[in-house]
C-alpha cells in the first residue's frame, strides 16, 4: 500500500472513541490512518474521516512517519496484549505506543517492563469525556516513558479540551503507569459523584414526593451555583426528558439496575492495597452491585420491614439542605480521590502534580466541575497538602455544610431511604476530624486473641498482656 503522505499518527481500534478521536485529530491538522480487525469499521472510518484505513497492522505501520506514533483504542485486557504482540515485529526503537483505553494501571506497569529493553516508548494515557469528548476535546492524562512527551505533546494538547482560561486539559502526569492510575482515580471519584447525585434525587423523590420535571428544575438551578458540573447539568437534562411514546418522564421508565466496567472497583482495591481510606468510592461501587440484585430486592421488599418514607417538614428548606449535603459529600469524595493519588505517589515515586491534575480535570472530562478550580488553588497554596479537608477554604466549606449532611443522612435513615454514599462521606469526615477513635479497644482485642501487641500513650515500646488469669 502506498500513501501520498505519511500519517502523523495511526489509530488501532475504530470504535466510537477511536473514530471520534480521529475526526478530532483531522480537524486539528494531523494526518491520521486507522486500523481495525472489522472491515465495516474500517469502511466507516474511511468514509467519515476521509483518512486511510489499511487492511493490516503491517500496512498501518508502514504508512506512518518516523518516529511512528500509534494510539491504541481497543478494549482493556488481552486485546491490548494481542495488538502489542502484532506490532512488536513491525516497530523500531524510538517508536511510540499510546494506550488510550481504560487499562488497569498494573497492566500498564507490566507492559512497560516487557518493552523496557526494546527502545519502544510506551505511554498509558487516561482519556475522559466519552464520545462527545473524544470528538470535541477530552481530558487526557498521559504518563509513562517521558522521552515520548516532546513528540506527542503537540498532538495530544491540540485535541484536548480547553479550560475557560485557555489551558489545554492535557499535561504530562509522570513516569510508569501514573497516567492510567490517575484516570482510575478520576473514575473512582466519578462513581462517587454519580451515586451522591442519585441519592439527592432519591431523597427528593422518596421523601418529598417530587416529580422528575420539578427535580430537573432543581438540578438546573444547582448547576448555576457552586455545584456547577457536567454531571449536575446532564442530570437536569435527564430529569426533564419525556418519553415520546408515553409522555412520561423517561427516567421513571428505566430499570433501576446500574452496570459498571470495573474502574471504580479497581480504585477501591487500590485503596485497600495502599491503606487509604476511600469509603465513599467503595460504597458507590457497592450501590451498583446491590442494584444488580433487583429480583432479590423485590422479594426482600415484601419480607423486610422499615419505616414509612413520609416527610412532614418544610420542603423548600429541606431541598436546600440536600444541596448543601451534596456539596459536603462531594468534597469528601474528592478528598478521598486525592488521598489515593498521594498514596500511590509515595508508593511508586511518581512525583504527581496534584494541582495540575485538578487543573486538567476542569474541562473535557466527566467529573469537570467548578469545585476543581478551588482544588487546584488548594494545591497551589500547599503542594504537599495532607488532605483536602484541612485546606482553609475547604475547611470553611465543610463548616458551612456538614450540618446539612448530618440532617439529610439522619432524616433519610429515620425514614428508611438508602443513602450509602452520603452516610459514608459523613463517617469519613467525622473519623478524619476525630482526635481519638475506638481503635485502642480494637488493638486490645487483637492482642487478646492473637498476641499482636499494642502501644501505650504513657510510654514507648510494644506491649502484650495476658488478659485472663486462667
Amino acid at each position: 500500500m502506498s500513501l501520498l503522505k505519511l500519517s502523523d499518527i495511526g489509530i488501532v481500534g475504530l470504535g466510537v472513541m477511536g473514530e471520534n478521536l480521529a475526526l478530532n485529530l483531522h480537524r486539528n491538522g494531523f494526518t491520521v490512518s486507522g486500523y481495525d480487525l472489522e472491515q465495516p469499521k474500517r469502511d466507516s472510518f474511511a468514509q467519515r474521516t476521509g483518512a486511510a484505513a489499511p487492511r493490516s497492522l503491517q500496512e498501518l505501520v508502514a504508512g506512518l512517519g518516523a518516529p511512528r506514533v500509534l494510539l491504541l483504542m481497543v478494549p482493556a485486557g488481552t486485546a491490548v496484549d494481542d495488538v502489542l504482540a502484532g506490532l512488536r515485529p513491525l516497530q523500531a526503537a524510538g517508536d511510540i505506543v499510546i494506550d488510550g483505553g481504560n487499562t488497569r494501571f498494573t497492566d500498564t506497569q507490566r507492559r512497560m517492563a516487557e518493552l523496557a529493553d526494546t527502545g519502544i516508548l510506551y505511554v498509558g494515557a487516561g482519556v475522559s469525556g466519552g464520545e462527545e469528548g473524544a470528538l470535541r476535546g477530552p481530558a487526557i492524562m498521559p504518563g509513562g516513558d517521558a522521552r515520548a512527551w516532546p513528540r506527542i505533546k503537540p498532538i495530544l494538547q491540540a485535541i484536548s479540551a480547553r479550560t475557560e482560561d485557555g489551558q489545554p486539559c492535557c499535561d504530562w502526569i509522570g513516569p510508569g503507569a501514573s497516567g492510567h492510575y490517575v484516570k482510575m482515580v478520576h473514575n473512582g471519584i466519578e462513581y462517587a459523584d454519580m451515586q451522591m447525585i442519585c441519592e439527592a434525587y432519591f431523597v427528593m423523590q422518596e421523601l418529598l414526593g417530587m416529580q422528575a420535571r420539578e427535580m430537573g428544575g432543581v438540578f438546573a438551578e444547582w448547576n448555576r451555583g457552586e455545584l456547577s458540573s457536567y454531571l449536575i447539568g446532564i442530570t437536569a437534562d435527564i430529569l426533564a426528558h419525556q418519553d415520546p411514546e408515553t409522555g412520561k418522564p423517561l427516567v421513571d421508565l428505566i430499570v433501576d439496575t446500574a452496570e459498571q466496567k470495573g474502574t471504580g472497583k479497581w480504585a477501591s482495591q487500590a485503596a485497600l492495597d495502599l491503606g487509604v481510606t476511600a469509603p465513599t468510592i467503595a460504597d458507590a461501587v457497592f450501590a451498583r452491585t446491590v442494584s444488580a440484585v433487583r429480583a432479590e430486592r423485590a422479594v426482600a421488599a415484601e419480607v423486610l420491614s422499615g419505616p414509612q418514607a413520609r416527610f412532614a417538614g418544610d420542603r423548600d428548606a429541606f431541598v436546600e439542605k440536600i444541596r448543601r449535603a451534596l456539596l459536603a459529600a462531594k468534597v469528601c469524595a474528592y478528598a478521598q480521590g486525592f488521598q489515593l493519588l498521594a498514596a500511590a505517589d509515595r508508593e511508586y515515586g511518581w512525583d504527581l502534580p496534584f494541582g495540575t491534575i485538578a487543573g486538567l480535570w476542569r474541562a473535557g472530562c466527566i467529573i469537570r466541575a467548578r469545585l476543581l478550580e478551588d482544588i487546584r488553588g488548594a494545591y497551589a497554596r500547599a503542594p504537599q497538602l495532607a488532605n483536602l479537608l484541612v485546606d482553609a477554604q475547604f475547611a470553611r466549606m465543610m463548616a458551612d455544610s456538614h450540618q446539612a449532611l448530618r440532617d439529610v443522612v439522619a432524616t433519610a435513615a429515620q425514614h428508611g431511604v438508602a443513602v450509602p454514599a452520603f452516610m459514608s462521606a459523613l463517617s469519613y469526615y467525622d473519623s478524619y476530624r476525630s482526635r481519638r477513635l475506638p481503635a485502642n479497644l480494637l488493638q486490645a482485642q487483637r492482642d487478646y486473641f492473637g498476641a499482636h501487641t499494642y502501644q501505650r500513650l504513657d510510654r514507648a515500646g510494644k506491649f502484650h498482656t495476658k488478659w485472663t488469669a486462667g
